[in-house]
Order: C-alpha cells, then sequence, then structure tokens
C-alpha cells in the first residue's frame, strides 16, 4: 500500500512544488497515511486544509482503503 500512496502522492506534489512546497511520505499505518509537508508549506496557515482537501480527498478516491491522512511533526 505505501507504493500505492507514494504513486499518487507523486501525481499531486507538482501542484505544491508550484508553490514553493513539497510533501514527505513518513509513513502508512492500517489505512492511515502520515506526511510531512515541506517548504513553503509548513508554514503555511492553510496547510491543514491542503492536507484535508487536497491530499487526504486524492489519495482516499485512488486508494479506498486510506481511511485518513495526518500530519507527521
Amino acid at each position: 500500500m505505501q507504493e500505492k500512496v507514494q504513486e499518487v502522492l507523486d501525481k499531486v506534489r507538482p501542484s505544491l512544488q508550484a508553490d514553493g512546497g513539497d510533501v514527505e511520505l513518513v509513513d502508512v499505518v492500517d489505512g492511515v497515511v502520515k506526511v510531512k509537508l515541506t517548504g513553503a508549506c509548513a508554514g503555511c496557515p492553510m496547510s491543514q486544509m491542503t492536507l484535508k482537501n487536497g491530499i487526504e480527498r486524492i489519495l482516499k478516491r485512488e486508494i479506498p482503503e486510506v481511511k485518513e491522512v495526518v500530519s507527521a511533526s
């Protein structure tokens, strides 16, 4: 499942990089995906919205086994 998640993250990465940010996959445990937002995304007040409404929504659509996406500190 980790490979599938990485493939989907690779698809959304260009959008984040266009705004000076990026996303790193930290872990996948029991359908919970842990990611770390980096670059401009790390300090952005909109990062939680990006995480939930963007990354989580896309991952759930592409990989039904994904239950949630959380930010790794």
